[in-house]
């Protein structure tokens, strides 16, 4: 989970190439790909994720730009 969370915050942080993004795109795709094969596999505390309701994918954020500044100033 926290590679899906680290490849996450690289799309909204880091300005990328389309063969770098296509890069994070298959590292999400093999991740999907983890995360479904682990959803029936208990945890530690002996329930699945499954049971516990974490979903089979990874979900990607947005990518938005973020502009520093004071709030209520130009």
């Amino acid at each position: 989970m926290e590679a899906k969370d680290n490849l996450a915050r690289m799309l909204a942080a880091v300005p990328l190439s389309d063969d770098e993004r296509d890069a994070v795109d298959e590292g999400q795709s093999a991740l999907d790909d983890l995360l479904e094969r682990l959803i029936d596999v208990p945890t530690p505390t002996g329930v699945t994720p499954r049971e516990i309701g974490v979903p089979a994918t990874s979900t990607l954020l947005p990518i938005v730009s973020v502009n520093r500044g004071r709030a209520g100033r130009p």
